[in-house]
């Protein structure tokens, strides 16, 4: 009998995953270099950093400020992009605003609001809102754009009224966008927020990069970066992938 889709894709990850552990503590063996730990020696560090607590006072500051940031980037986002991708005038007006900000470097706006704000959190909650702003603005006009006309105009006939039409019409249609833009926009967020953790912050994962990158300690870097993507890829299996499985049930 043949193996459901999901268990064979999975079976393949895992082996896949630990060839690849494997081969690297076989080249950590071999170049025995205190600048290439191997899997081991990272595994270990991580489990010292994390009975003192600090790895999860470092992880549980970078997410608090991924959530804040995550947060406020899909709320503005997606009301522009709704105002855009409902209205024609404002989307060929603003357009070019979203072009000049969706290219602006995120190093630039982090720099900016760190100046502009002082080194605050509330300059490094900003600073990441506004990289990810644009990206979700897009995603969310495309879908606003592609709403269709005619369960529109079976809600007027039906009078369901703008609530209702908002609930059972719109969101629906535009289930997948949302899916789409948070899915991205994770992914995206937290690479910013280590960023903004390196340049400007006195804790969290990008401030321990900064730290252990000092000292030259390659397996703390190891150890804070994979700790930190264990967690991310958690929130992604664990919420997102269901969410967005949810949202494209419309589609069929």
């Amino acid at each position: 009998m043949a193996q459901p889709a999901w268990r064979a894709r999975l079976v393949w990850s895992l082996g896949s995953l630990a060839a690849l552990i494997l081969l690297w503590e076989l080249a950590a063996l071999l170049l025995d270099s205190r600048l290439f730990p191997g899997p081991s020696e990272v595994v270990r560090t991580m489990m010292t950093e994390l009975r003192s607590g600090a790895l999860t006072h470092h992880v549980g500051a970078t997410l608090a400020r991924v959530a804040v940031s995550f947060f406020l980037a899909m709320l503005v986002g997606s009301m522009i992009g709704l105002a855009l991708g409902i209205s024609a005038s404002a989307d060929r007006f603003f357009d070019s605003w979203l072009i000049f900000f969706l290219n602006l470097p995120a190093l630039v706006i982090i720099i900016l609001c760190y100046v502009w704000f002082g080194l605050t959190e509330t300059a490094a909650i900003i600073a990441v809102s506004i990289n990810k702003i644009p990206n979700v603005a897009v995603t969310i006009r495309e879908g606003a754009r592609s709403l269709s006309r005619d369960l529109n105009e079976m809600a007027i006939m039906y009078r369901f009224g703008w609530w209702r039409t908002l609930q059972h019409v719109t969101l629906p249609q535009l289930a997948p966008f949302f899916a789409a833009a948070a899915r991205s926009g994770l992914a995206l967020v937290w690479k910013i927020v280590l960023v903004v953790e390196l340049l400007g912050r006195s804790n969290g994962v990008g401030h321990q990069l900064h730290v252990a990158s000092q000292l030259f300690d390659v397996p703390m870097i190891l150890a804070y970066a994979v700790a930190f993507i264990l967690v991310v890829q958690i929130i992604e299996i664990g919420l997102l992938q269901p969410l967005d499985a949810r949202a494209n049930r419309w589609c069929r």
